[in-house]
């Protein structure tokens, strides 16, 4: 697997996983866990990008 195609998927992964966090975090009314979501969330759409432009350069 090509990197930027693993990082593409391993962004999708830690956008998932985070939105699940914020959202078990808001249904729990915790805070911390609904903070760690988002940032885990904003984590995978920068390297989602990332591999986005791996892949433009590849070329």
């Amino acid at each position: 697997m090509k990197s930027s195609t693993k990082d593409q998927a391993e962004g999708k992964f830690h956008q998932v996983k985070g939105k699940i966090k914020e959202i078990a975090g808001k249904l729990s009314d915790n805070p911390k866990l609904e903070a760690e979501g988002s940032s885990e969330k904003i984590a995978g759409k920068v390297q989602e990008k990332i591999g986005q432009v791996k892949k433009v350069l590849e070329k």
